[in-house]
């Protein structure tokens, strides 16, 4: 294992990498990646793995690449470095190639399209694992460069606060934003997520989630450092995933609630034979989507963030008093994005300011109802916005980071979102929270899906419009009836929302636009109100 002398003795570096090291050393026949669903499956123990590594490191040397120096990566989930969405056009994709200066991309071939106007080099992968794949060679290459010396052969980085990710925000509002992470934040966020997640060398993985979205939420590097296996899909198929669940032995996976309702509404659903933790974010779990969740035997578990804080920085605590709650209490309670993770900065909720403001954040009171923005610092939140520092300095107004979410702060320390800044309706002179709305709308046990959004209203200013999927067990109920279900919902809603929160339009839609990452695209939505 190489090293880097300090000045201190009471220090060493915080990288990553050091958990691929530490696993080939202690379980170098253990395996670390399964990836079978394809033409030339491979499996590969973590002492191969580390190698393969060691000959990556070798070859970006010999292809010219320094320090400091971006390698873009175009992959399904089956690699990860400096991940580019494998879902967007070629023009975005050539905007970030170029906004990142890359030096080299690495891009698998059902993707190499997406590069084919780049002069950047290019190494395809055929996700073979064999002879004769060009990416293959490119790692054989680097490992003649080493001339065996091994890992003693390569320097370290000797800064753990130098970038060590780029990842590209989603872009719904405009260009997207390149987000640095660090060495040391990708250590500590990594160690927080295994942590939380409760992995250990026992675990299973189960990559659903799209590694390009935040590097996989430092999951990556939280399943080494747990010495736990990982299995990867090139693709979120439901037939695949429900074959891993029930027979790889899988113990974990992430996903948006989108993709948990893709889950356990697949034909092959049925009771896994052992428990099955499914971490949530992108929105909290309604009532029913855990209820449907913990009959398959899978344990969801709430968490919030950002790319900028590298995936989840708050997780919702299980409490005792859970078990004796209703389901749709528990679901209520569970919908809180909590408490900071052990390796973040307090989490804070404080009175929104305008962007001029200089005086220093203050935090609203602890009574579950004043609505302020939820702040944080330290470990796990971004380096800087990439070559953009006018939107780093707007990110960091006040000496914190700036979510832009909109919450309110409970007794107990827990925070929990009510709205993004954009998304309240103000009906009336009242500020509504769309996603207590659409909490409450998917109570409705017909409702599969809903999102919420403001639209005009010539006495009230807006009122919230819902548009809604049905579920499809219930679909064909309201066939020709849609008008039927909308006084039915608005119904349903009276009774659990203030008469300015209670949706004046309601509209059935066979599908909802979503980002690349599965988050519903309100924007699109507010353009449809508009034209009505």
């Amino acid at each position: 294992m190489f090293t880097v002398q300090l000045e201190f003795t009471h220090h060493h570096l915080q990288n990553p990498l050091s958990f691929i090291l530490r696993a080939a050393q202690i379980y170098s026949d253990k395996i670390a990646l399964i990836h079978t669903d394809v033409t030339n499956p491979v499996v590969y123990t973590f002492g191969i793995w580390a190698q393969r590594i060691q000959n990556l490191a070798y070859a970006l040397i010999k292809a010219g690449i320094r320090p400091g120096d971006r390698v873009a990566v175009i992959a399904p989930n089956s690699a990860i470095i400096t991940p580019i969405n494998t879902r967007l056009k070629p023009q975005e994709v050539t905007y970030i190639l170029e906004h990142s200066g890359s030096r080299l991309i690495l891009v698998d071939y059902e993707y190499a399209h997406l590069a084919q106007s780049s002069k950047i080099p290019v190494i395809i992968s055929n996700d073979t694992g064999r002879a004769g794949d060009p990416y293959e060679s490119f790692l054989t290459n680097g490992r003649r460069l080493s001339e065996e010396k091994g890992w003693a052969g390569l320097d370290a980085e000797p800064d753990e606060n130098a970038a060590a990710v780029l990842c590209y925000t989603s872009g719904t509002t405009g260009r997207p934003k390149g987000v640095i992470t660090t060495l040391r934040g990708s250590y500590l966020a990594a160690i927080a997520n295994a942590f939380e997640a409760q992995m250990n060398r026992d675990s299973t993985y189960l990559w659903i989630l799209p590694m390009f979205h935040a590097a996989g939420w430092t999951f990556p590097w939280a399943n080494v450092f747990a010495f736990a296996t990982q299995v990867t899909l090139r693709t979120v198929d439901y037939a695949y995933i429900w074959n891993h669940l029930l027979h790889s032995a899988v113990t974990h996976y992430c996903g948006a609630p989108t993709v948990q309702i893709g889950i356990y509404s697949h034909p092959l659903a049925r009771r896994l034979p052992k428990p099955v933790t499914a971490i949530i974010a992108g929105a909290a779990p309604t009532p029913h989507l855990i209820s449907e969740l913990e009959k398959k035997g899978i344990k969801p578990v709430h968490v919030y963030g950002l790319t900028e804080t590298y995936g989840p920085f708050t997780r919702n605590y299980e409490q005792a008093s859970l078990a004796a709650m209703s389901l749709e209490d528990r679901a209520r309670s569970m919908a809180r994005q909590g408490h900071a993770f052990a390796t973040a900065e307090e989490v804070r909720v404080v009175y929104v300011r305008e962007e001029n403001e200089d005086r220093p954040l203050k935090d609203v009171p602890r009574d579950g109802k004043t609505l302020g923005e939820i702040v944080t610092r330290g470990n796990i939140v971004m380096k800087e916005y990439f070559r953009d520092p006018e939107a780093t300095k707007k990110a960091f107004r006040g000496g914190s980071f700036r979510s832009g979410d909109l919450a309110v702060m409970h007794p107990d320390g827990s925070v929990a979102i009510m709205d993004r800044s954009k998304d309240i309706i103000i009906s009336g002179g009242e500020n509504a929270s769309s996603l207590a709305i659409e909490q409450e709308l998917a109570s409705h046990p017909h409702v599969l899906e809903v999102s919420v959004v403001a639209r005009e209203h010539p006495k009230w200013g807006e009122r919230p419009m819902a548009f809604v999927i049905l579920h499809p067990q219930h679909a064909s109920n309201w066939r020709g009836r849609h008008h039927e279900f909308e006084c039915d919902l608005k119904q349903h809603a009276k009774l659990r929302l203030p008469g300015f929160a209670c949706p004046e339009w309601v509209e059935v839609v066979p599908e909802l636009p979503k980002t690349s990452t599965g988050k519903i695209l309100k924007t699109e939505l507010r353009k449809v109100a508009a034209k009505l």
